[in-house]
């Protein structure tokens, strides 16, 4: 199993991160942690650097922080330069729009900006897109088609009204444990073909139990998944491993 989006350089884990990465590394064959914050750049690289071939990066900013980020375009050309050295960068992201965290409309507009910003990135590095859309799902959308964005994995996709549309387009969607409460990403794992589906956790939030989640718990949303779909846990850990593999173009050791 591979862990598709997680956090984890957040503090949460300062005092025992290489532990948790160690237990990870028991039952799963990857992790791919994301850089939501440019604060966290250095830590973020650190981590793959010392976990080389299993924990690999996606390497953005988030937009809930589009008014803490004062030169977006210098920051961009810092990810051009280091994902053309470094090969366990394997995605840009998480990137897009967050309309719960930012209500004003001039920065909303920023936001797609930024947004823009990055698709063009991932295009020009030839890098998969993790998409944040929170509130905001099909301005999202209409962004990632007119830029004709077609690496592109949509993060805890949870609007199963465009299901249809992300699967034609190709796209992917990623599932955590919010998969175990809320009927609506249930109605999206149930409409969208195993194919077309990864794991992931967002940990250190939204554990099964309430508590700090780890990455380790991709195993209790593979058998959610298996349980909606009436397939077994071993055929969602094949199919979304191999889907992983393919779409971030990873060699784990």
């Amino acid at each position: 199993m591979i862990d598709i989006h997680c956090h984890l350089e957040q503090s949460d884990y300062d005092k025992d991160r290489q532990d948790v990465i160690n237990k990870c590394r028991n039952t799963l064959d990857a992790i791919i942690t994301c850089c939501a914050n440019p604060k966290h750049l250095k830590i973020t690289l650190d981590i793959c650097k010392e976990n080389k071939g299993f924990v690999f990066c996606a390497l953005s900013a988030h937009p809930e922080y589009i008014k803490d980020i004062d030169d977006i375009d210098n920051y961009i050309k810092l990810i051009d330069n280091l994902a053309k050295e470094r090969s366990e960068i394997v995605a840009i992201g998480e990137t897009g729009l967050d309309y719960f965290w930012i209500k004003e409309e001039e920065w909303r507009e920023k936001q797609k900006q930024m947004f823009i910003k990055f698709i063009n990135l991932a295009k020009d590095l030839d890098l998969p897109l993790v998409i944040h859309s929170r509130d905001a799902v099909e301005d999202a959308i209409k962004i990632l088609e007119k830029e004709n964005a077609k690496n592109v994995v949509m993060h805890m996709f949870g609007a199963n009204q465009l299901t249809k549309k992300v699967v034609e387009n190709g796209w992917y969607i990623s599932m955590n444990a919010i998969l175990l409460k809320s009927k609506k990403h249930k109605k999206v794992v149930r409409n969208c073909p195993l194919e077309k589906l990864m794991l992931e956790t967002d940990s250190p939030w939204l554990s099964p139990d309430g508590g700090r989640n780890d990455p380790t718990s991709v195993k209790i949303v593979a058998e959610k998944i298996a349980e909606i779909k009436k397939i077994s846990v071993e055929e969602v850990d094949r199919v979304t491993t191999e889907n992983a593999k393919r779409f971030f173009r990873i060699n784990y050791k």
